[in-house]
């Protein structure tokens, strides 16, 4: 099964970040990575670039409202994720309370994502991305 590790902070915990030592943050990030790839469970893991930069797109208006970031209401950022394939939710948990972004701040979401093979097969846009999965070498 694969499970994302959504890696969320609050503002105050981002603040600890960027006055962080980076060789230090990425070092211990590292290891963590490491251990996960020797362990054999890590599909991809990815940091996100600055809210700031980002935009969101409201789809309650018609056209879509775009609007630049940063958001002013913004209680917790997604700032990554790991993608991991692991035998169960409990194993994803343990893994992710391994973490070593923690302290005050900092939080750890947990999914489930649904594979392909859960839905509809005789869906033809079932049919389709299946296709399209085996073709890139996804299946």
């Amino acid at each position: 099964m694969k499970y994302m590790l959504i890696m969320r902070a609050d503002d105050e915990a981002f603040a600890t970040m960027v006055n962080a030592d980076f060789d230090e943050v990425m070092a211990t990030v590292g290891r963590y990575n490491d251990e996960m790839i020797r362990a054999g469970v890590l599909v991809a893991a990815e940091g996100l670039d600055s809210a700031a930069d980002g935009v969101v797109v409201d789809y309650s208006t018609e056209p879509p409202l775009v609007t630049d970031g940063p958001y002013g209401e913004t209680k917790e950022l997604f700032g990554g994720f790991y993608i991991l394939n692991v035998a169960s939710k409990e194993e994803a948990v343990e893994w992710a309370k391994r973490s070593p972004m923690t302290g005050a701040g900092f939080k750890t979401e947990i999914r489930r994502i649904t594979s392909i093979d859960e839905f509809p097969q005789d869906n033809e846009w079932i049919r389709k991305e299946r296709a399209w999965r085996e073709a890139t070498g996804q299946l």
